[in-house]
């Protein structure tokens, strides 16, 4: 797990500021992660990735929409929280359950770890401009 993250980490920390083209490299990365930890086989990966796809569009429409309409955040997870129970079924039809399980806590646990990552990065710049860290 700790080579996983600091792979992840310091891939992440190569691309700079994350930036509105950093999108594909970072779904990118969310997808090697996701492969990593869910282990599918060849006919598992068949069956889950498309439906993947799918979910992963939802979300980003309903994130877009947030950005457009100023949509309430309780309002936006509940539409999130919709669409996961929703794709939560149509996982189950491609993977077992433990690992349908498994993908949404990776899932979890990835947006932690750019959360974090970013949160870092904000206190290192601040820093920087105090001039209270070396380079």
């Amino acid at each position: 797990m700790k080579g996983i993250v600091l792979i992840l980490l310091l891939t992440i920390g190569s691309f700079g500021m994350l930036k509105a083209q950093d999108g594909e490299r970072l779904q990118a990365l969310k997808i090697a992660y996701l492969t990593k930890k869910l282990d599918l086989s060849p006919e598992e990966a068949q069956r889950f990735w498309p439906i993947y796809n799918k979910y992963t569009e939802e979300i980003r429409n309903i994130r877009i929409e947030q950005l457009q309409k100023k949509t309430p955040e309780l309002e936006v997870e509940d539409k999130i929280l919709g669409v996961r129970k929703k794709y939560n079924g149509e996982f189950n039809k491609a993977l077992s359950a433990e690992k349908v399980d498994r993908f949404f806590r990776s899932e979890k646990d990835f947006n932690i770890l750019i959360q974090r990552e970013l949160q870092q990065r904000r206190m290192d710049r601040q820093l920087e401009k105090k001039g209270l860290r070396d380079n």
